[in-house]
């Protein structure tokens, strides 16, 4: 802020211009939300404005409906599974990937987060065949491993983004005073990646807790989710109870994302970096 107190009147103009942009495009993106999010208590079963009146029908329904309450229960149930599992394998993988010896790490970890980059039909597609296969389809077996691959990438980037300014000097120093690797790792290694750890998890546990497309190819009606009966809600009836439910879904997400954010700044304390 010192330097910014000196700068020239051409430099604060870029400055606040770029700060406008920024601010505009951020309202662009986040205007549908803003609209459409009051339409969630209109007291009609119509996306109309204005409103007639207003009322908490639709989110009664969501909470107190069996439908609706047996898919929130579903999602939470695999979720809560894939994100143990996702990011149990994705710290493992990502402390492989942090020593320096490790053999072709470029091509390991592209292979690890191709997840992510193929098409998730593509993925969906695969994984009903390889299921049929195998008789995995219409499983909760099935339907948390196949959420698992798409979300270990998550934890892997988060943990290998944390272990980059990890010094192993600690580690060796510890090997060195005698600690086995299972008290290396939960006392010097543990404490210094739990908040890439918790990040990369809360990530996991909302790419599970929001995937559709692979649910629909794999899962049966007894492992219906949330996105599930939403995506079928908009396909044969027009409810405002889905927007109640998405903006359930919208304020949990930004609980989940301010909390990363937290843990994102406290891990850069713990590692010494300022800004």
């Amino acid at each position: 802020m010192a330097a910014f107190a000196y700068a020239s009147p051409l430099e604060k103009g870029w400055y606040y211009l770029h700060r406008l942009i920024c601010g505009a495009v951020l309202l662009y993106l986040v205007a549908p939300i803003l609209v459409i999010i009051p339409l969630s208590f209109n007291s009609v079963p119509f996306f109309t404005y204005p409103m007639p009146g207003l009322s908490l029908r639709w989110y009664e329904e969501f909470f107190l409906s069996a439908g609706w309450q047996g898919a929130l229960h579903n999602s939470l149930f695999i979720a809560v599974l894939v994100t143990l599992l996702s990011t149990a394998l994705g710290t493992l993988a990502a402390l492989g990937l942090s020593r320096p010896n490790f053999p072709w790490r470029a091509a390991v970890m592209s292979l690890l987060i191709s997840p992510m980059i193929v098409p998730v039909v593509i993925t969906a597609v695969a994984v009903y065949f390889f299921y049929a296969d195998i008789g995995l389809l219409n499983s909760y077996t099935g339907l948390i491993l196949a959420h698992t691959l798409g979300a270990t990438p998550f934890v892997v980037i988060a943990l290998t983004a944390t272990l980059m300014g990890f010094d192993h000097s600690l580690t060796r120093a510890a090997a060195g005073l005698g600690a086995p690797p299972i008290t290396v790792f939960f006392k010097i290694i543990l404490p210094l990646i739990l908040p890439g750890m918790v990040s990369g998890a809360l990530f996991a546990f909302l790419a599970s807790f929001d995937e559709v497309v692979v649910a629909l190819f794999v899962a049966s009606p007894e492992q219906r989710t949330l996105p599930m009966i939403m995506f079928s809600g908009l396909r044969e009836q027009y409810s405002p109870t889905i927007i109640a439910a998405a903006t359930v879904l919208i304020l949990f997400s930004i609980v989940m994302l301010t909390t990363v954010e937290l843990l994102r700044r406290r891990s850069e304390r713990l590692r010494g970096i300022r800004r």
